[in-house]
């Protein structure tokens, strides 16, 4: 084993570098207008997801005086003061491409996109009409000066004015006002006829601002200059070990948006007096605020009113059928046949909704176990089981409470259903349970038969459509079998040592065998390569963080095995370091699709090891979660997995080369344009 220190890329960084990924995306003349206004919104989006999550550890962890290596590396000194700079370097590339690329583009196709510029006169008329009958009736002014600091709260990523203005009686002594912008409530934008072809598309904010004058009759507003709160998301839940976890979380949920601050985004147009009065009003620190432009929440650009105008959006890809499947045969026919593989958006995901609804009526299938983790709104899946029990199945659903940001979702779901007569288990205390995997039990011939459905995405039709996924089906008796103990384990909320002996073989599952499997594979590349074979490894994830399985890469890159990773988020890994990870690369694609498949490919001296799963390689995918990754043996799928990914890493349109240096390089070669999602797509659909 090397005896030098590695070098590690810091997680945050790079998890803004991804985000400065998708800003070139926006930036990118190649992609439809309205699909740039919506990686300006993913972006905004991110950021405010960035602020919730991590910058509450960055800010409580850097500097701070440890004796533990792994904390002073994770959040070194001037971590805070780096991602700072970083992101407002980012918020103004945002607003370069907004301004001079995105906003004349709209012009180009007669479209006036009133971004800090004084509202078209011809529209006063129905902007009033709009403001006095609809807008108004949303307003909440709260005059703040007269109460004392820290009894307004400002609500989670909402946004709000901060006015200055005189009294009535003219005294001359400033006077500030909170008022609420309600676009939680309105559309963000309106829309407006211009005539000859033309429209207006105008803020609610800046309406708003048109009329203060009705708002305040007789005051004299002075300035109106927007604000956003953003607040601490972390629920402090994965310890918890007694009484009713379900209640907990909604308690917690209550507590959430009143959690501590982590930023403060204000126009840079505020006077600094008024900026000092709303730091002391709301009990802020001055290290909060980030200076923004005009207007805050720009996640909203993605419901820019442009979406249906021809031409303006990308051209649609149909999801394609999956030819294992027959629309006059049943799903388990088909895969009692043979082994399915779907790769998500690109297929329908109609089978797998077929799966569920099929066996909700089918009066053979006796069981049914599933995991959840998210869910859509308005989940087809789960009322197709839901329609099972009623149908006198058995139907047992594990849903995870603590999924960050769907605890609600879930225990909306988990109360209708336990109501419907399914058996729910939630939570098992320092575990969350991250794998995607689904089995019925039908009975044939006087025997059950397990037939089983084991994905890298989450159970969610809405995200199916444009998060890049596989979904294996099989009948196999050895992962039927598997499966039948991870449900029995989830049922028992016994901790994985109280089961002594391993009990999985064909499954890969944290907190059993996941990580040695992966660390005896990754060590039998690294033996083949001294012995002088061919050596390989290939693998693709959302986040690579976790530091044993990187040291290994980097011993594997030290004995001359070829590592190609494919990382779509944060990577800790440090690429192309002498004497280090020379002979690792990094591939990161951001494309219309958001790449979220985890797969692992070892050479295994020529007879490659092809696995799929839920796993990223992040501390807590690894450790303190309950993940499944499964073995594809059919030589039929293991060339598919192997064609996509060839196709990625020819990507030298949509993927760029991560540096240690956190760089996203654009691939230069010779070779001509070649973007991988459209080439699978052209591909599958041709099969």
């Amino acid at each position: 084993m090397n005896t030098k220190r590695n070098i590690y890329l810091n997680r945050d960084l790079s998890w803004l570098s991804f985000n400065g990924r998708v800003l070139k995306e926006a930036a990118d003349p190649s992609v439809a207008l309205y699909n740039r206004f919506l990686f300006l919104s993913i972006f905004s989006s991110n950021l405010d997801e960035f602020f919730r999550v991590r910058m509450p550890a960055v800010f409580a962890f850097s500097g701070l005086s440890t004796k533990k290596i792994s904390l002073e590396e994770e959040y070194p000194a001037g971590l805070v003061q780096q991602v700072q700079h970083t992101i407002q370097l980012q918020q103004e590339e945002f607003g370069r491409i907004l301004r001079e690329e995105l906003i004349p583009e709209l012009k180009r196709h007669k479209i006036y996109f009133c971004y800090d510029e004084p509202l078209p006169v011809h529209h006063q008329p129905a902007m009033r009409d709009y403001f006095l009958s609809t807008v108004m009736s949303f307003l909440q002014p709260v005059l703040i000066h007269q109460l004392p600091p820290g009894s307004v709260f400002l609500e989670n990523n909402a946004l709000y004015f901060i006015l200055e203005s005189e009294s009535e009686e003219g005294s001359g002594v400033p006077e500030y006002i909170l008022l609420n912008i309600p676009s939680a409530t309105m559309p963000r934008f309106l829309e407006l006829s211009a005539g000859e072809g033309w429209s207006s598309i105008l803020f609610l904010d800046d309406i708003i601002r048109a009329y203060l004058t009705d708002v305040f009759p007789g005051r004299t507003i002075k300035g109106a200059w927007s604000v956003k709160l953003t607040r601490n998301a972390d629920m402090n839940l994965e310890d918890e070990f007694a009484g009713n976890l379900a209640e907990k979380i909604e308690k917690q949920l209550e507590k959430r948006d009143a959690g501590p601050a982590t930023r403060l985004l204000v126009d840079g147009a505020m006077p600094d007096r008024v900026r000092q009065f709303v730091l002391h009003f709301f009990e802020l620190d001055q290290r909060e605020v980030v200076t923004g432009g005009k207007y805050h929440h720009l996640k909203d650009l993605a419901a820019i009113p442009v979406s249906k105008r021809t031409g303006l959006s990308a051209e649609a890809w149909p999801p394609l059928p999956h030819p294992g499947f027959d629309l006059q045969v049943p799903v388990i026919e088909s895969i009692r046949k043979a082994d399915q593989l779907l790769h998500l958006p690109y297929h329908s995901y109609h089978p797998i909704l077929r799966f569920f609804n099929e066996a909700a009526l089918d009066p053979a299938v006796r069981e049914i176990y599933i995991t959840l983790y998210r869910v859509a709104p308005d989940s087809h899946i789960v009322n197709a089981l839901m329609s099972a029990a009623r149908n006198g199945k058995s139907v047992t659903v594990f849903v995870e409470l603590k999924a960050r940001f769907d605890e609600a979702n879930n225990l909306k779901w988990s109360k209708k259903m336990k109501s419907a007569g399914i058996k729910i288990i939630s939570s098992i205390p320092t575990l969350k349970v991250h794998a995607k995997v689904a089995m019925l039990r039908r009975e044939e011939s006087g025997h059950l038969v397990d037939y089983c459905y084991l994905g890298t995405g989450n159970f969610n039709e809405l995200t199916g459509k444009f998060y890049t996924d596989h979904g294996f089906f099989t009948a196999s008796k050895a992962i039927g079998q598997e499966l039948g103990l991870l449900f029995s384990y989830l049922l028992s909320g016994k901790q994985p040592e109280a089961y002594g002996k391993i009990p999985f073989h064909h499954l890969l599952v944290s907190q059993f065998n996941l990580v040695r499997k992966f660390d005896k594979m990754i060590w039998r590349e690294i033996s083949n390569a001294s012995e002088g074979k061919p050596a390989g490894i290939t693998i693709k994830l959302n986040n690579l963080q976790e530091r044993s399985m990187i040291d290994q890469l980097y011993e594997a890159s030290r004995a001359g095995v070829k590592v190609q990773l494919l990382v779509r988020g944060i990577c800790c890994l440090a690429p192309g370091v002498d004497g280090q990870s020379e002979n690792i690369t990094v591939t990161r694609i951001v494309d219309r699709y958001l790449e979220h498949a985890r797969v692992f490919v070892f050479h295994n001296d020529g007879d490659p090891l092809y696995f799929l799963g839920s796993a990223d390689w992040m501390n807590r995918n690894l450790h303190s979660r309950i993940e499944v990754c499964f073995q594809l043996d059919d030589p039929r799928l293991k060339s598919e997995i192997a064609t996509l990914l060839d196709l990625q890493l020819k990507d030298n349109c949509k993927a760029v080369r991560l540096t240690s240096l956190l760089e996203n390089k654009r691939i230069m070669n010779d070779a001509p344009r070649f973007q991988a999602q459209e080439a699978i797509y052209q591909w599958l659909k041709n099969k």
